[in-house]
């Protein structure tokens, strides 16, 4: 059976270091950049809720915050109430999300300013005007 015929397209203008990093990207899965850009397009979430990665690193974020405060209390020798630790929790969990997305985000816009550093900007036109003997 064939696949579907396609006759639309979508596009968008990127830069040099986001073109690089889309090449990148596709090579290592050993792809042609339309297919690879096709397929990345098509798996986009379709809810703006957290994927499994995030979910995944709130958890841990939360964990850490957790263990740091009960850590720092224990040091110092001070008991913990239930109501405390109640607030501890509450405080963790709800922020755990948004810190794991700003962690996230922290890390993808690192990783285009490595690709943006090795890709040459493009002259600018007196850059390319002859020098005056």
């Amino acid at each position: 059976m064939k696949p579907p015929l396609r006759t639309k397209s979508v596009g968008t203008k990127v830069s040099e270091a986001e073109f690089a990093l889309l090449e990148e990207r596709a090579r290592g899965a050993g792809m042609r950049l339309a297919e690879w850009v096709r397929e990345a397009l098509l798996a986009a979430p379709v809810e703006s809720g957290p994927d499994a990665a995030e979910v995944a690193l709130a958890e841990v974020l939360a964990l850490r915050s957790l263990l740091l405060n009960l850590h720092f209390r224990a040091a110092k020798g001070e008991p913990v109430a239930e109501s405390e630790m109640r607030g501890l929790i509450e405080r963790a969990d709800g922020t755990k999300i948004e810190r794991a997305r700003e962690r996230m985000e922290a890390v993808r816009a690192a990783s285009l300013d490595t690709v943006r550093a090795t890709v040459p900007e493009p002259e600018t036109a007196a850059e390319m005007e002859p020098e005056e003997v």
